[in-house]
Order: C-alpha cells, then sequence, then structure tokens
C-alpha cells in the first residue's frame, strides 16, 4: 500500500507554527507553494504541454501578494489528459479516483487543473470561458503565466456568478488598489464583465476619498 501523504491544507490548519512558517517562507518565494509550483511547471514544459500559471499563484505574480494553499494551472482537455497519464504515479497522485486534479508528493500540494473550454464561477454557459493557455500566457523566468487582463476577466466572471466565489471579486478590487488600474482598463474585458469592473473600481475611488 502506498503511503500516505500528508496535504498541504491540511498541515496548515492542524500545525499553527508550521503555518506560520510557510507563510512566512511563502512571501519570500520559498516553501511548499513555490517548490509546487517549479516542479509542475517543469514537468509540463518538459512534456511540452501549454499551461498557464493561474489563481493565487497569478496573483502573486502580478502584484497582489497574498497567501494561497494550491496551484491553479490552465491546460487544454489534451493537456490534461497528458499530464494525468504522464504524471501519476511520477510524484503526483490524484486527489481521489477520477479527480482531474493531482497532489504533487513532495510538498502534499495540491494542483489544480482548469480546462479550457469550461467555465468559471458557477460552472454553466456563459460568454466567458477559460481559454487556450497558449493564446492568453506570459513567460517570465521560465514560468507561463495568465495575463492579467485574462486573470481579471475571469476572477470577475466567477464572482458575479457564483454566491461562494465573492473573494474573486475582492481580488479584482485589491489588483485594481495594488496596482492603480484605470477605469478604461475595461476596455480590454469581455463585455460581459465589464459593468462589474467599472463598478469595483468606482467603489474603489469613493473608498481612497472617504
Amino acid at each position: 500500500m502506498a503511503p500516505m501523504i500528508a496535504a498541504y491544507e491540511t498541515q496548515l490548519n492542524i500545525d499553527l507554527q508550521w503555518a506560520l512558517r510557510e507563510g512566512s517562507m511563502f512571501f519570500e518565494e520559498k516553501g511548499g507553494l513555490h517548490l509546487a509550483l517549479a516542479r509542475i511547471t517543469q514537468r509540463l514544459h518538459e512534456l511540452h504541454i501549454p499551461y498557464a500559471v493561474a489563481g493565487g499563484m497569478a496573483l502573486f505574480f502580478h502584484g497582489f501578494r497574498r497567501f494561497t494553499e494550491d496551484v491553479d494551472i490552465l491546460v487544454t482537455r489534451e493537456g490534461l489528459d497528458q499530464a494525468h497519464h504522464e504524471l501519476e504515479g511520477l510524484g503526483y497522485v490524484p486527489l481521489f479516483p477520477g479527480s482531474k486534479n493531482l497532489r504533487d508528493t513532495e510538498s502534499g500540494v495540491r494542483i489544480e487543473f482548469l480546462v479550457t473550454g469550461d467555465y468559471p464561477g458557477d460552472g454553466k454557459p456563459k460568454p466567458v470561458a477559460f481559454p487556450h493557455p497558449a493564446q492568453r500566457g506570459i513567460e517570465r523566468d521560465g514560468i507561463c503565466w495568465l495575463n492579467l487582463p485574462t486573470l481579471i476577466e475571469l476572477k470577475l466572471a466567477s464572482g458575479m456568478t457564483a454566491p461562494d466565489r465573492l473573494k474573486d471579486l475582492a481580488d479584482v478590487q485589491e489588483l485594481i488598489r495594488l496596482l492603480r488600474l484605470p477605469a478604461d482598463f475595461a476596455d480590454q474585458l469581455q463585455p460581459f464583465v465589464r459593468e462589474k469592473y467599472a463598478e469595483l473600481w468606482q467603489a474603489m475611488q469613493t473608498e481612497g476619498e472617504s
């Protein structure tokens, strides 16, 4: 029987001192999350699987440095199938039988895959879908990241349609504040989410005046 892998998110919950150390190392770009990020992106590069880092790690890359407990990776449906075929049992295991996500066996970090053509938020069809990573990615230091307009677009669509994803809207507000994004940044976004961006942008201006 394979040994049990300590889930990173579980360790955070049960060991406060360990969680504090991990949090500190995370902001120094060290620790389990950055190790897991480096490992999975290197493997995807080696396998020639198109990908783009999304989620909390992409927020970190773009300047919003908040903690997260997993690594989100955008891939195509074919890329997802290839990743499972090539990586399962070689440093990665599925979270459960049939799971589309994997766990890094060295760090215990969960690798969550977002798939081209699926829909953010409530998962229902909408004008915003997860794009092909090669079309919306930017590369820096050997890692492909989701570009900022696409990251914001997906977070807005998610927060607008899923009651349990309101934090995605808060993430966009924080990006507006930290990066001093202009009102006309909305022009780079899909029309479906422009009004919500404008609403959040205006709320941040009002907050600054108070």
